[in-house]
């Protein structure tokens, strides 16, 4: 059965009013989200760590700023906005402190509720309210009289009222505009991290590198080999995004489906799955996430070098020559940006 979509009709944003709504973090879910509530009619007031960078541009969009754990205090509902390494810190010195009987916790990740990095009272609302984007393009739907569809899940629920806030939330950042579908932190939490390693992120990258090193170890140019297994993929993706797989298969010659539908399931084959059902056992199991608190609470060593190698790869320095011959793509440089997460 599919599941049920909440809209605009299903949610309340007189649920919010009167109530004083702390954004912790103005990185990009923060920004999009407190932007938006703000100009929904609703209070958001920003709390960041002393000496923060975000404290200026924050408050030069109008918002009043805090130190987190002042922002905890005067907040009835506090959205969690900082990276998921950085929470479990956050919450010991200036979150739990202050935390007091009704307030809400809020996330827009499950990871550190559901690994329990981060351990609240029983005593407090925990929900989490995602949108399916990142959040310049939450900000953007916004103010387009749109929005981004976002996934709700309760985790705890003392005030009976948890999820008339998720979806008050929802609906004030544009979420209900698209539709909003409820899950579980697990749900949520789970499948993004196997997304991410198997197909986004880690599968992606490994399956461009591989057919890149295929091509030049034949003799192949390092050129040709960018454009056909890095750049065009880019074009595949948006059709198969805006039409689905047979969308796109619809869109390519007679060849590339031929290509697609008898050689496809060669190079992702049953084995491949196998090493993706393992992957999301260790996900289950709590297997990553220890591993991850590992690297980060030991100094980021193997994440690093890891970065370090790929950053080295011949695929890059192709691809920075090739993409300085295309003046229509949006140069973007990666030295200290921030996660668009």
């Amino acid at each position: 059965m599919p599941a049920k979509v909440y809209t605009d009709k299903d949610a309340d944003l007189n649920v919010l009013k009167g109530k004083t709504l702390a954004v912790l973090g103005f990185g990009s879910q923060g920004h999009a989200h407190a932007l938006n509530l703000k100009e929904s009619g609703l209070k958001v007031i920003i709390g960041l760590y002393e000496g923060s960078k975000s404290a200026a541009v924050a408050k030069e969009r109008g918002f009043e700023v805090y130190p987190t754990a002042e922002a905890v205090k005067r907040a009835d509902v506090i959205f969690v906005a900082i990276p998921d390494t950085k929470q479990p810190k956050a919450y010991e010195k200036d979150i739990a402190p202050n935390l007091t009987k009704g307030k809400t916790l809020l996330f827009s990740h499950g990871f550190a509720i559901h690994f329990k990095t981060v351990v609240p009272p029983k005593d407090v609302d925990v929900i989490l309210v995602a949108p399916k984007g990142p959040g310049h393009i939450v900000r953007r739907q916004y103010t387009e009289g749109k929005g981004v569809p976002a996934l709700i899940a309760i985790y705890q629920n003392p005030s009976k009222q948890a999820k008339k806030v998720a979806l008050a939330w929802a609906k004030g950042i544009g979420g209900t505009r698209a539709g909003v579908i409820e899950t579980t932190f697990k749900e949520e939490t789970e499948t993004d991290l196997f997304g991410e390693q198997t197909v986004l992120c880690g599968g992606a990258t490994a399956l461009i590198q591989a057919g890149y090193e295929v091509l030049v170890e034949a003799g192949y140019q390092p050129e040709m080999a960018y454009f056909e297994c890095l750049h065009e993929l880019k074009l595949i993706v948006d059709l198969i995004n805006e039409a689905g797989i047979s969308g796109m298969r619809f869109s390519i010659s007679e060849t590339a489906k031929w290509g697609d539908v008898s050689v496809g399931p060669k190079i992702i084959d049953a084995s491949v799955k196998k090493r993706m059902k393992a992957a999301l056992k260790d996900i289950q199991n709590g297997k990553f996430a220890k591993g991850w608190v590992r690297e980060y609470e030991t100094g980021y060593k193997k994440y690093n070098a890891l970065l370090k190698k790929g950053e080295s790869h011949s695929i890059e320095k192709v691809g920075a020559r090739l993409r300085s011959m295309m003046p229509w793509m949006q140069k973007r440089s990666t030295k200290g940006a921030q996660a668009a997460y």
